[in-house]
């Protein structure tokens, strides 16, 4: 059985460990504020997204609401941001800033990130050090480890390397020192942080424990192990307010029903996935848009990388070989089988077909405690079974950059590298970091000043290797994405005001993504993974790509009038292009605001219109999927109960009323449309108002995504919500003036709300009970009867049993 190390009489280095991984972090983006001015820019998703999406939500949960116009064609705001920072505690942290604030918050929130993860890697791995010392240097591993740098292309993916390490912190504390509730809060920080995460968090905590257990590291007994799930239910049910909600909206969404099967489950297609899995335990990683080595496989964007700063995997190759039957050893082998086999590997994600190593993180953890136990024990020989192992191991790579290719024309080259350079630098980056480890451990033995010298040199090695890799992902797009600050921050807002008043839409062309999240007008171009899945089952059917963004092609003209779309913003150097693909469509120069130029849409229908026909499902399909928005235009689509409810108020078309799909069909559909449309419309953050004045009772078709969490009033009675042409929204109205209005209430929330509530009550009322109960005085035996025994027995002592407390929260 391993022995359990009482912490009590040991120095606590925690807020040393929080400086130094502050520090680390801010000489590392130092550079790049100088660049950018303070205002970081970075590559891909992290300008894209987490800039747009912190800024507009740090504004949006001041303003307060249920729904979002500038998410896509319009989606729950809940479900929209729960997955990328609505429970995140850092996020919560910047709103405390005016949201315009938040672009230039980004690198002050990284470092925050950043030392936090290296404080609580500290805290975590403290229990099992002899020298507290390198328990620092394991904390400063973990919050630089390549799994951290590489995932600041995801800004909030830091957010759960950050919290995870408390997680298994206070699980041991609750094993070792019988600490009650701390572990139920983490779980629910952790739970509401990101949902994603915390599945994959669950199978590591159950591998955890089962490793613990096994190799006797911890005595579990059944009282304990009952309250151990008593406080991970508790802990679960404080923090699903919004994983409950999401997982509603995400069951719908055609993204997260696709499993493997067959080989599927035990093999990955092509054989590079096992080397990328190999290698990248020794190899500093390459930016997530840009892999070198091994390219035919899966691996661009899916955070595989396992690299400690330095020393690699060198110390923890060293103890593996040396040490057997511990915990960690257990754990790390497991791991190693998961991320081999496919099956097991997606089981971090819910059995998704889809890879990704975004669960590495954890095991990285235990790598850095593997690594700290290895330097502490004499007897695991670092330079020969893991320095020179892994000097051989990133050496052998070299056949990559010589093997000669044979090419297309016959034509002979060398070596399969997609960017010679960056393998050679990152090659050389690993060779020094395992050259410069080999060297503290000669000249200091493992003395005492080995520490800090070791220290220091996976610190500065952390800010090179760190700088090399931002610079490598940030200047190749750099010619391109110098211009965000201005198109979207500056000019971003200017749009917002110089655009007419009133509900329309607008697209852009050539521009930076999610510029709806500047403007806030509702942008057919979106890149965001939770939308409204509606939205995910109404552009396929028109023949439009929906899996990471939306992104319709500028030559699908009639989908732009279907969608209320007003205007097309552009760079003004793109019109010349942006003329050439839409000539004789309809669209007509408006004006130039900044250095944006603005075409308005001649065949623009306001929100919310009618129609005088409507289609079945299958008539919509037999038509070419690049001609279904014309006939959207045309008629509404109906299903068979909705037919038999609601089909005398229109008249259906046959298949020969549809083969007339032109533009100048299209124009005069849309002409009608227009007449037909309500007298206005007004959208607020909870869902909108409209009045329509109709000749008949009809159906009035809104351009909204469906979802359960509509509710409708039309004159101040309830009417259902329906679902047509694929997804969009409709309400039945009777002939005369109405005034509709639709609120939206985010499915599933009141009920998780209230789960969570009940749980913060009574983990608060345990808390306090075991307060009470600490602080209560022991009680005290009466006292002795007077007694006319020899002096000698008033001398005899006595002694009073106190309660065994336990320590709370």
């Amino acid at each position: 059985m391993q022995p359990v190390r009482q912490l009590t009489p040991r120095p606590n280095l925690y807020w040393m460990t929080f400086g130094f991984c502050a520090l680390g972090a801010a000489c590392i983006f130092l550079p790049f504020l100088v660049v950018d001015k303070g205002f970081f820019l970075y590559c891909g998703d992290f300008n894209s997204q987490y800039i747009s999406f912190t800024q507009y939500a740090n504004a949006f949960v001041k303003e307060g609401g249920s729904w979002s116009w500038a998410t896509d064609m319009g989606s729950g705001f809940v479900n929209s941001y729960s997955y990328y920072l609505l429970g995140s505690p850092f996020f919560w942290l910047s709103c405390i800033l005016p949201a315009s604030w938040q672009p230039y918050l980004m690198v002050p929130m990284l470092c925050l990130k950043y030392a936090v993860a290296g404080g609580g890697a500290y805290l975590w791995v403290r229990r099992y050090a002899r020298r507290q010392n390198l328990a620092v240097i394991a904390g400063c591993l973990y919050a630089f480890s390549g799994f951290t740098i590489y995932n600041t292309f995801f800004f909030t993916f830091v957010d759960g390397i950050a919290l995870f390490p408390y997680l298994l912190w206070a699980l041991d504390e609750a094993v070792y020192e019988d600490r009650r509730g701390l572990f139920a809060f983490v779980v629910a920080v952790n739970f509401l942080n990101n949902y994603f995460f915390f599945a994959g968090q669950i199978v590591f905590l159950v591998l955890y424990f089962v490793c613990k257990c096994t190799t006797r590291s911890w005595h579990i007994t059944p009282r304990l192990f009952g309250r151990l799930a008593f406080e991970s239910l508790l802990g679960s049910a404080m923090g699903c307010v919004l994983a409950w909600p999401a997982l509603l909206s995400l069951s719908q969404n055609p993204r997260t029903v696709n499993f493997s099967s067959g080989y599927g489950f035990l093999l990955y297609g092509k054989v590079q996935q096992y080397f990328a899995i190999f290698y990248n335990l020794f190899f500093p990683p390459d930016p997530p848009y840009l892999p070198n080595m091994f390219t035919d496989c899966t691996i661009k964007h899916t955070s595989m990388t396992a690299y400690l700063p330095l020393i690699g995997f060198s110390a923890a190759l060293a103890w593996l070989r040396t040490r057997q039957g511990h915990a960690f050893r257990r754990l790390l082998f497991i791991c190693g089988l998961c991320a081999m086999v496919p099956v097991l590997n997606s089981a971090f994600y819910a059995l998704n077909s889809s890879y990704y190593a975004r669960w590495w993180y954890m095991p990285v953890l235990i790598l850095c405690g593997a690594s700290m136990l290895a330097l502490e024990d004499e007897g695991v020989d670092i330079p020969r079974k893991g320095i020179l192992p892994s000097l051989i191991i990133l050496l052998s790579t070299v056949a990559l950059a010589v093997v000669p290719v044979e090419g297309d024309e016959g034509e002979w080259t060398f070596g399969v590298l997609q960017q010679p350079s960056q393998y050679w630098l990152m090659l050389g980056l690993g060779v020094a970091g395992l050259l410069i480890f080999w060297m503290v451990l000669v000249w200091y033995e493992r003395g005492p000043r080995m520490p800090r010298a070791l220290l220091a040199a996976v610190l500065a090695f952390s800010c090179l290797y760190s700088v090399f890799h931002f610079a490598i992902g940030k200047f190749p797009q750099w010619e391109r994405d110098g211009g965000y600050r201005q198109e979207c921050y500056v000019e971003g807002f200017q749009l917002a005001e110089a655009l007419p008043e009133g509900f329309y839409r607008t697209d852009t062309y050539e521009t930076f993504d999610n510029l709806s999240m500047w403007t806030g007008i509702s942008n057919l171009q979106f890149f965001s993974t939770t939308v409204e899945p509606s939205i995910m089952e109404f552009y396929p059917q028109l023949g439009v790509k929906r899996d990471v963004s939306s992104k319709p092609e500028v030559e699908n003209y009639a989908l732009r009038g279907l969608l209320s779309v007003r205007f097309t913003l552009m760079p003004l150097d793109e019109q010349a292009n942006f003329l050439d693909v839409v000539e004789e469509q309809g669209w007509t120069f408006w004006g130039e605001i900044g250095s944006y130029a603005v075409y308005e849409n001649e065949n623009w229908v306001p929100m919310g219109f009618t129609y005088d026909s409507y289609i079945t499902q299958e008539q919509l399909d037999a038509i070419p999927e690049d001609k279904r928005s014309n006939v959207l235009m045309r008629a509404l689509v109906l299903d068979e109960e909705q037919i038999e409810q609601y089909g005398s108020w229109l008249t259906q078309l046959e298949s020969t009323d549809l083969v007339d799909r032109d533009y100048d069909a299209y124009a005069e559909d849309a002409a009608a449309r227009r007449a037909s449309a309500a007298d206005s419309f007004v959208a607020d953050n909870y869902g909108f108002t409209a009045t329509i004045t109709l000749d008949s009772d009809n159906l009035v078709f809104f351009s909204v995504p469906y979802t359960e969490g509509w509710t409708a009033t039309v004159n101040g009675e309830t009417v259902p919500v329906e679902k047509v042409s694929g997804g969009m929204i409709a309400v039945p109205a009777g002939a005369g003036e109405n005034t509709i209005r639709l609120d939206y209430h985010t499915p599933g929330l009141a009920q998780s709300a209230a789960v969570a509530g009940t749980a913060v009550l009574i983990w608060l009322g345990w808390m306090a009970w075991l307060v009470y109960r600490r602080r209560k005085p022991a009680p005290v035996s009466a006292p002795a009867p007077v007694s006319n025994e020899p002096a000698d027995s008033e001398n005899e002592s006595f002694s009073v049993e106190l309660p065994k407390g336990n320590t709370d929260l």
